[in-house]
């Protein structure tokens, strides 16, 4: 099972005018791994989700899902994708029930199947009471939890993350977390981009840092922690974008917030 490739990157390059965001990705994925996407801000991670999932085409270089060039056409690859965007639009004026029967019909589901899978699952996360109310009375974390179940009613083989974990209480990301843990057990592949560094170190298998559009490390936490000689992934992350001032950058700040600049 492990080696059967659910996703493949060759020379992937995207610009944006001349602002080339991504430089020559190349990248195989397994079935069961959960891949944690992770660089700072502008490196490319979005774009190359965006890619992936056939949000945007004008590209260069292959791009295969499930062994198919998704550049042919075809979309029906999407059937067995599940995908969480960092900045997610929901149908506020829908209740939780709507909008999930919706999106699995969406998927192929039958309603009255999409209907009572959705509140099986709603129930998980303890929101049954709720699930024929509107969204736009829903908290933030209520709302990424319908995002959440939308993202995996229709029982994909390939999850997209991205930023998941947003607006999620402790319980919650402990939930998620054994959840993710457990969807790999299946044989799910999860590809997992969040700024979030000890999350990531902790659920991924393997953990690919893309900086300035290209790929500067990829491996396991082991594998970079002894390739760097850091602890910690954020020590990693740190050493491999070359940002080391952040304790500066803060000293700064709070001088700034709390009047005691120094005047040399």
């Amino acid at each position: 099972m492990q080696n059967e490739k659910i996703l493949s990157l060759r020379d992937l390059r995207m610009n944006f005018g001349t602002h080339n965001v991504l430089q020559g990705i190349d990248l195989d994925v397994y079935r069961g791994q959960i891949i944690g996407y992770i660089g700072p801000n502008g490196a490319g991670k979005s774009t190359t989700l965006k890619i992936m999932l056939g949000l945007l085409d004008d590209y260069e270089g292959n791009v295969e899902i499930f062994g198919e060039n998704i550049a042919n056409g075809d979309v029906s690859y999407k059937r067995w994708i599940g995908y969480v965007p960092e900045n997610a639009e929901l149908y506020d004026t829908l209740t939780a029930a709507e909008y999930l029967t919706f999106v699995g019909e969406l998927y192929g589901m039958s309603r009255k199947e999409a209907e009572e899978k959705a509140l099986a699952l709603l129930t998980q996360f303890e929101m049954e009471d709720v699930f024929h109310q509107r969204i736009s009375s829903f908290s933030k974390g209520m709302r990424q939890k319908v995002i959440l179940v939308s993202s995996m009613l229709h029982n994909p083989d390939l999850i997209f993350l991205d930023e998941p974990l947003s607006g999620l209480d402790a319980n919650s990301v402990m939930v998620i977390k054994d959840i993710m843990e457990q969807l790999k057990e299946q044989g799910k592949t999860i590809f997992y981009s969040s700024h979030m560094m000890d999350i990531v170190e902790r659920i991924s298998n393997r953990i690919v840092l893309l900086v300035n559009g290209k790929i500067a490390a990829d491996g396991t936490f082991e594998e970079l922690k002894e390739q760097n000689k850091e602890g910690s992934l954020e020590g990693i992350f740190n050493q491999l974008t070359g940002f080391d001032a952040h304790k500066e950058t803060a000293e700064k700040f709070v001088q700034i917030v709390t009047g005691n600049e120094s005047n040399g």
